[in-house]
């Protein structure tokens, strides 16, 4: 027995419908919110796969978690409820009488996230005209919402089935379109590499050849200085001989001329 209110005195307040698993316990205004930032996280997932039962298990679970007891069935018939509503409100030109439907802003967002990815997978993929990216989001929200994908469809027969499977032709094609385009991605950013690496290669063996052309400069101008540092030094040395040997000249004539002079002077005393 879920919580204590009693069946006749449960009423639907303005949280995005009553009627099935909104009936006692209500749900109030932040559990309302907490479920959909739950179901908003889980989108992706929902709109990736066929089955979705146990998906719903995954959010009962995370309401449990959130301190909510909400069955699979409850928080699916919820979501349902909801987006009855939205579509109610998308179709109203007055601003405030959104206003009166309390989750509006969360159920936009979570269709505008989808329609960002349904834009993103048919850029990926080719293209589209904008006709049919409307018409797409028109059917994701219509279609896909009020049915939820749900594992009911699987017993269903004629126009479902062949709805399902052209349904799961455009995903696979989709699919198809979307590796194509990154593998060609991924060549043309490869290609870039070998060009960029090429380049660099080419700039890195230019700078080597100018680094080269330098250190020879350099040996050059080395030898050069070397070679006029040996020539000053043989000019220093020559003129260094020449001068010790005006040296000695002087300092024997000097010699010579007091010898001369003793001489002179000794015969004088003589």
């Amino acid at each position: 027995m879920e919580g204590h209110h009693h069946p006749y005195t449960s009423v639907n307040i303005d949280t995005g419908g009553g009627g099935g698993a909104d009936r006692f316990p209500q749900w109030s205004i932040q559990e309302t919110r907490d479920f959909l930032i739950v179901r908003a996280e889980l989108d992706p997932t929902f709109m990736e796969t066929k089955r979705n039962k146990l998906l719903w298990e995954v959010i009962s679970t995370r309401m449990k978690e959130k301190g909510y007891n909400r069955s699979a069935e409850q928080c699916k018939c919820k979501w349902k409820n909801l987006v009855t509503r939205f579509k109610g409100c998308e179709t109203m030109e007055s601003e405030g009488m959104r206003q009166q439907f309390p989750f509006y802003n969360e159920l936009q967002a979570i269709f505008g996230a989808r329609m960002q990815r349904m834009l993103w997978i048919e850029a990926e993929g080719g293209g589209a005209s904008s006709s049919k990216k409307k018409a797409a989001a028109t059917a994701q929200i219509s279609s896909d919402e009020e049915d939820d994908n749900d594992d009911s469809d699987v017993d269903q027969k004629g126009s479902s089935k062949k709805k399902r499977k052209t349904r799961s032709n455009t995903n696979t094609g989709n699919s198809s379109n979307l590796i194509t385009s990154i593998r060609e991605i991924m060549e043309e950013f490869m290609k870039q590499q070998m060009q960029m690496e090429m380049q660099w290669l080419k700039a890195y063996e230019a700078r080597e050849q100018e680094r080269r052309i330098k250190e020879m400069e350099w040996r050059k101008t080395m030898e050069d200085l070397e070679n006029e540092r040996m020539m000053m030094d043989r000019k220093w040395r020559e003129r260094e001989e020449q001068r010790r040997i005006r040296e000695e000249a002087r300092a024997e004539k000097r010699d010579t001329l007091i010898t001369a002079l003793l001489n002179k002077l000794r015969r004088e005393d003589m």
